[in-house]
C-alpha cells in the first residue's frame, strides 16, 4: 500500500537529516517531494497547493532557525498530508430503528457490488439490520454477484422482477419499511464513462427513495483520475463521500492524496482486499503516518482487538518470552493474523519496522506459504511440535516428503521460525507488544 510514494518522500526527506538547512535547500528537496507525488499520480493542484502550504510554514516560522528543524518540518508535511485528506475520520452511525438508505454508485468495474457487500457486512456486524438490492438490470451478472455474496455471507437480499431500476428501488423501500430493517444498500448500474443517462437514473432514484447518502465508489488504481471522477460525481450529485477499493494493490497514492481535495466529498472507507471483510474507516491521520514511515499503531490495535482474545494472547506472549514458543503456537499465529490481513501490511503499522521490512524480504510469508507452512507442522508428530529443536535433518527429510515441500522449503521454514523468535524477544520489540497487548 502506498509503497512507492512512501519510499520516494522519505528517501527525499532524508535529505534534511542533521544539515544546516537554508532555504534554498529546503526548497530544493520540496521540488523533489513534488516531483515524487506528481510520479506517484497526485492530482497537479494536490501537488502544488502541498509543497506551497509546507515551505510557507518553514519559512514563516522561522523552523530553519530552531535547534530541531528536521523533526519539526516532518511535522510540517504529516500535519499538511492529513488536511488534504480530510482531517477527520467519518463514520457514519445512523440511529438503528430508522430506516436509512445508501446509493452506492460509480463507472462500471470500480467495484460498487463488492463494496455494496461488504458495507452490508461491515453494519451488519455492528448490529444494524441491512438489506442489499442492485439496481443494475442491465446485467443480470451484476445482480447475480451480488446475490452470491449475499448468501455467502448470510446478508439478506432483496429479490424483485421489476425491470425499471426507480420501481425497483421504491420497492425494496417498502419492504424495508414492512420489515424494520434500519439500512437498505442500493446497488446502481454504472457504465464504462460518466454520462448524463446514468446520472438521470441515479437521481431519480435518490427522489424517489429519498437517499440519506450517495456513496461514490472508486477504483484507487485509476490515480489522479480518480479524482476527476469524484469531482464530476459531486458536481452533478452531491455525494455524500468515497470508497477508494483496491487500496491493497501497488497503487501509488495519488488517490488517497487527491479524492477528497478535488472533489470537497470525504473518503470514507478504503477496500484493502477480495475477502468480505476487508474494508476499512479511513483515517486521514492514520494515512499519513503510513506514508512517513511512522507506522499505524491504533489501526493495529483495532485489529488486534477484533481478532484475537486477549488472555490467548497474553499467554502465548509469556511463552515467547520464556522462549518456550513451539510450532503449535506458530501457526496459530500465522492464522492468526492473516485474518487482520496480510503480514506485510501489518508490518508497515508497526513504527520502525520499515527496516526489518527490508531485511526480512521476500521471508515475509504470504498466503501461499502460510498453506506450505501448515502442511509442514501437520506432517510433524505432536513431539516434534511441542519441540523444535528435535526436528533435526532426518525428520526434515520426512516432513519435506509428507508435506509435499522440498527439504529446502523445510529449511527456510526453520530459519525464519528461529529468525522470528530471536527477532521477537529483542529488546523495546518485546516491551512494546507486551504493553499493546499484541499476539507475538
Amino acid at each position: 500500500m502506498l509503497n512507492g510514494l512512501k519510499d520516494k518522500v522519505n528517501g527525499i526527506l532524508d535529505k534534511l537529516k542533521g544539515k544546516h538547512l537554508t532555504k534554498d535547500y529546503v526548497e530544493n528537496v520540496l521540488r523533489e517531494v513534488r516531483l515524487a507525488l506528481l510520479e506517484a499520480d497526485v492530482h497537479y493542484k494536490v501537488a502544488g497547493k502541498f509543497i506551497e502550504s509546507v515551505k510557507t510554514n518553514i519559512i514563516g516560522s522561522k523552523i530553519l532557525e530552531s535547534l530541531t528543524p528536521y523533526q519539526q518540518i516532518i511535522d510540517l508535511v504529516y500535519k499538511e498530508f492529513v488536511l488534504l485528506m480530510g482531517e477527520e475520520a467519518i463514520l457514519l452511525e445512523p440511529p438503528k430503528d430508522t430506516l436509512h438508505i445508501w446509493e452506492i454508485v460509480g463507472l462500471q468495474g470500480s467495484g460498487k457490488t463488492t463494496q455494496s457487500a461488504k458495507l452490508a457486512k461491515f453494519y451488519k456486524d455492528k448490529g444494524y439490520k441491512v438489506l442489499l438490492a442492485s439496481l443494475d438490470v442491465y446485467r443480470p451478472a451484476a445482480i447475480e454477484q451480488l446475490r452470491i455474496l449475499a448468501n455467502n455471507n448470510e446478508l439478506d437480499f432483496f429479490e424483485d422482477k421489476e425491470k425499471k431500476p426507480v420501481k425497483l428501488a421504491k420497492k425494496a423501500r417498502q419492504y424495508s419499511e414492512k420489515n424494520s430493517y434500519d439500512l437498505l444498500i442500493l446497488d446502481t448500474a454504472g457504465r464504462l464513462h460518466i454520462d448524463k443517462e446514468m446520472m438521470k437514473e441515479v437521481e431519480n432514484v435518490k427522489a424517489a427513495v429519498k437517499a440519506n447518502e450517495i456513496i461514490l465508489v472508486v477504483d484507487s488504481m485509476v490515480g489522479q483520475d480518480a479524482a476527476n471522477i469524484a469531482k464530476e460525481f459531486n458536481e452533478k450529485l452531491n455525494i455524500t463521500g468515497s470508497i477508494l477499493t483496491k487500496f491493497d494493490s501497488d497503487t501509488r497514492g495519488g488517490a488517497a492524496l487527491s479524492v477528497k481535495y478535488i472533489s470537497q466529498a470525504p473518503i470514507l472507507f478504503i477496500g484493502i482486499g477480495e475477502k468480505i471483510k476487508d474494508i476499512e474507516v479511513f483515517y486521514p491521520d492514520r494515512m499519513a503516518q503510513r506514508i512517513l514511515n511512522m507506522g499505524d499503531v491504533l489501526t493495529l490495535i483495532d485489529k488486534a482487538k477484533e481478532h484475537y482474545d486477549e488472555d490467548k494472547a497474553k499467554e502465548q506472549l509469556d511463552k515467547l518470552l520464556k522462549a518456550q514458543f513451539d510450532f503449535n503456537d506458530y501457526l496459530d499465529q500465522l492464522k492468526q493474523l492473516q485474518k487482520m490481513g496480510s503480514l506485510e501490511s501489518l508490518i508497515d503499522m508497526i513504527p520502525g519496522f520499515s527496516q526489518y521490512k527490508k531485511q526480512l524480504g521476500n521471508q515475509i510469508p504470504n498466503e501461499k506459504d502460510i498453506r506450505h507452512i501448515e502442511a509442514m507442522i501437520l506432517s510433524m508428530t505432536k513431539d516434534e511440535r511441542s519441540h523444535p529443536e528435535l526436528v533435526n535433518y532426518s525428520r526434515r527429510k520426512r516432513i519435506a516428503k509428507g508435506s509435499g515441500n522440498s527439504i529446502n522449503e523445510v529449511n527456510k521454514f526453520m530459519k525464519n521460525f528461529e529468525r522470528t523468535k530471536k527477532m521477537m524477544k529483542k529488546g523495546k520489540m518485546k516491551n512494546m507488544f507486551k504493553n499493546m497487548n499484541l499476539p507475538f
